[in-house]
């Protein structure tokens, strides 16, 4: 596959034959730039997430254009006739419900797919809510490790959640507004309470709000709390060296005679950290 092009010396766009990967507003639709708004006022089509969504788009800015579903049920089957129509010249554009297309959604595979075929996509920069969560926690933005939404598989979760507590780089994570209250008790065990964190909610929109500064107190905010709208969370990196007084043999012992009993190795790394005082995640690192 080759790719050999300058974006100084493209044509006027949309090109026939192009792949657009459209960014969206996250919240407030007036983020949206000129240039996204000519590309989905002019493309042949857009591939959208939620017609219901983007359609609100199209209203706010007088734009009438052709609208097909494409999310994470239907994308595998429509990739193959969208090909299709960009090898016969069409001009496409995708994207998501807010935000960057191929950013936890389908984009990433049909960009994957197009490209395979030697067709260009060219990405439209727009309001991204990991970005956006990032910049305002005032957190080390140098260097960062985005999770997307974690795994709900329990074993791929908890190393996952391991690899968190234990990462120098600040981190960056979506969850569900439901889910949130579960992800900080386990952030919680595994980080300890006095970990820096910020939690992002209904960014760009009315109600934003950031609420910081460590899991303890973040998690006692939402407590009794129903939590509602998009949530980025935005967790420090673990830069402080765990002196470890305790036998780290007589560790591994105990937490191979619990996992053989027959707990978890979550499970068990927990009852260790606590009946020694101990943060969970050195337990952990001991299996």
């Amino acid at each position: 596959m080759t790719n050999n092009f300058s974006l100084s010396r493209r044509e006027e766009e949309p090109e026939n034959g192009i792949l657009y990967l459209v960014g969206t507003p996250i919240g407030n639709l007036n983020d949206i730039s000129p240039r996204a708004i000519n590309i989905l006022r002019n493309v042949s089509l857009i591939a959208c997430e939620d017609t219901r969504q983007t359609i609100k788009i199209l209203n706010k800015f007088s734009i009438s254009n052709d609208l097909i579903s494409f999310n994470k049920e239907n994308s595998l089957k429509k990739i193959p006739k969208l090909i299709a129509d960009l090898k016969v010249g069409k001009s496409i554009a995708v994207v998501s419900d807010a935000g960057m297309p191929g950013i936890c959604d389908p984009g990433e595979n049909i960009v994957n797919k197009v490209k395979s075929e030697g067709i260009d996509a060219i990405c439209i920069p727009g309001a991204c809510a990991a970005i956006t969560a990032l910049v305002s926690s005032g957190m080390q933005s140098s260097k960062f490790v985005f999770e997307g939404f974690l795994p709900k598989r329990k074993i791929d979760r908890e190393k996952i959640l391991f690899e968190i507590s234990n990462n120098e780089k600040t981190t960056i994570v979506y969850e569900s507004p439901h889910r949130l209250k579960k992800l900080l008790k386990e952030l919680l065990d595994l980080c300890g309470g006095d970990r820096e964190i910020v939690v992002a909610r209904e960014l760009t929109k009315k109600y934003e709000e950031h609420i910081g500064n460590n899991i303890e107190n973040v998690l006692s905010f939402y407590q009794d709390k129903e939590v509602i709208g998009e949530i980025t969370l935005v967790i420090k990196g673990n830069r402080k060296e765990t002196k470890q007084e305790l036998n780290k043999s007589d560790l591994k012992r105990d937490l191979n005679e619990l996992t053989n009993a027959g707990l978890t190795l979550s499970a068990a790394s927990k009852y260790l950290a606590k009946k020694h005082g101990i943060k969970k995640s050195i337990i952990y690192n001991l299996y």
